[in-house]
């Protein structure tokens, strides 16, 4: 029976670890291999056996696949099955929900609805921006654990399109709540979102209409999102627009193809960006000419929270002298992970397979012991570098979620906060304008040999040395949505 346990634990073993080891295993010491799969296998069988306590088998599997990959880089981990449908939907931009944006309110705690989205079961139920969630299936929202209620109205409040969901309400203004009944439906998350809501509770992506500045801010890179914004640019150039800001500040992130296809809509012609991993030639992805919105100047927006795809772009369109970069120093992640499916889908494994550079060749990776005077991230253009203090962050998140709640007027919302950021990109905008010249993308400045080759130095070490020196991207942006909770948002 031992013998039988044995193998069996092995199979598994060799099953959850073949997308991650098999190419490794071809070019390894075979005996040397087997040998380490052994000492694994006993060491499970030891646990198992005689631990003082009766341990879970799958939790040992998965703290395993956990510390393999904890000892790689900061950005590939494994998603086991609790975590994939909530990986799947961030990336595909879809859930079974009502349809509404929600926060919870900071002095009483109540979860309160920014804005229903438009066209979506909560929109044609009447719920309005302003309103109190009292209930969700005859539970008191006031109950949820304190520090969990966005996590608890998730639970209840998402589900299979189809099935309804019983919600009492308060609306704003009013003494009596209303209990609603709506049946859920499959709910596409936005990652564009402009200026403010209109009259017509749509986005209005003018910043000055008058002028004719448009303004896009990305979230982060979806499935949806290269649509997204094309729809956006569409709508703007037939309106007669003469400039535009692209607002790429706390993205993390996202699809890399999301990134090509979003830089490809300003660049006619050249490289977006390449990639090269360890088993794979260098990939280069090109500009088309068709379908390119050009003639207008351009600024990006990024922050320290800017990471990835928002790297991707951003120093796509500097290396092009297509926008200029406003704001402060990017993340600098400059490396690719792909997700692999475990167990037929049921859990992944998202692994780094590769790392991107600029047009001009530039390295973007911060690696662990990367220093600020080194070549990473995404600099801002000179005169350009301003950046903003912790509470400056604040202040602009709290400025921006009354923005994103629609109001009756369909006017922008007054706020005392001054977005020294967006000032500045719009001051650069403007003088652009004036100057009257010719806006057109110019040839990439190469980076000289030695940046290189230092940057691939730097990336050998980079999977072996634990990144001690500073906390993971994730951590960085948990602990920035931690210090003020109450101004978390998400979809229901």
């Amino acid at each position: 029976m031992l013998q039988w346990q044995r193998f069996g634990i092995a199979v598994l073993l060799t099953l959850v670890c073949a997308s991650s080891f098999g190419k490794m295993a071809s070019a390894a010491n075979e005996d040397e291999y087997y040998e380490l799969m052994k000492v694994f296998v006993d060491s499970f069988e030891e646990i198992d056996r005689n631990y003082v306590t009766q341990v879970d088998r799958r939790e040992l599997v998965e703290a395993a696949m956990r510390g393999m990959l904890l000892k790689l880089d900061p950005y590939s981990s494994y998603i086991d099955k609790t975590e994939l449908r909530g990986f799947n939907e961030q990336v595909d931009q879809e859930f079974g929900g009502i349809g509404i944006q929600v926060t919870v309110e900071p002095r009483t705690r109540q979860l309160m609805v920014m804005t229903p989205l438009p066209g979506t079961p909560a929109y044609r139920a009447g719920v309005l921006a302003g309103d109190r969630i009292l209930e969700i299936d005859d539970k008191v929202t006031a109950d949820f654990q304190e520090g969990r209620e966005m996590d608890s109205a998730i639970s209840l409040m998402r589900g299979k399109a189809g099935a309804s969901v019983k919600i009492k309400i308060q609306h704003e203004g009013s003494d009596t709540p209303q209990t609603i009944e709506i049946v859920r439906a499959t709910i596409k998350t936005p990652t564009v979102y402009g200026d403010h809501y209109d009259a017509k509770g749509e986005w209005s992506f003018w910043l000055d209409e008058k002028e004719k500045i448009g303004y896009i801010r990305l979230t982060s890179f979806g499935r949806n999102s290269a649509e997204e914004v094309h729809d956006a640019l569409l709508k703007l150039q037939k309106e007669g627009m003469r400039a535009l800001i692209l607002d790429l500040r706390f993205n993390p992130g996202g699809l890399l193809t999301a990134a090509t296809a979003i830089a490809d809509f300003f660049i006619s012609n050249g490289v977006i960006v390449s990639t090269k991993g360890r088993n794979t030639e260098e990939q280069f992805v090109k500009a088309k000419k068709q379908g390119t919105f050009s003639g207008f100047p351009m600024a990006v927006l990024v922050n320290r929270y800017s990471a990835s795809a928002s790297e991707i772009v951003s120093a796509c369109l500097q290396d092009y002298k297509r926008a200029i970069v406003v704001g402060e120093r990017t993340w600098g992640k400059g490396s690719v992970q792909n997700v692999v499916p475990l167990e037929g889908g049921k859990s992944a494994l998202k692994l780094t397979t590769a790392s991107y550079h600029r047009p001009s060749g530039k390295n973007i990776h911060r690696f662990p012991k990367a220093t600020d005077n080194d070549v990473w991230g995404v600099m801002p253009d000179t005169g350009y570098d301003l950046k903003m203090s912790f509470e400056e962050l604040r202040d602009l998140d709290i400025a921006r979620r009354d923005r994103e709640m629609i109001h009756a007027d369909g006017a922008a919302p007054k706020s005392d906060f001054v977005d020294k950021q967006l000032n500045g990109a719009i001051q650069g905008i403007k003088q652009q304008l004036a100057d009257g010249k010719p806006i057109v993308e110019q040839p990439v400045e190469k980076a000289v040999e030695v940046d290189k080759k230092e940057g691939e130095k730097k990336a050998e070490g980079a999977l072996v040395t634990p990144a001690k020196s500073r906390t993971s991207f994730v951590d960085a942006i948990l602990e920035f949505w931690q210090a003020r909770p109450e101004h978390r948002v998400r979809f229901l």
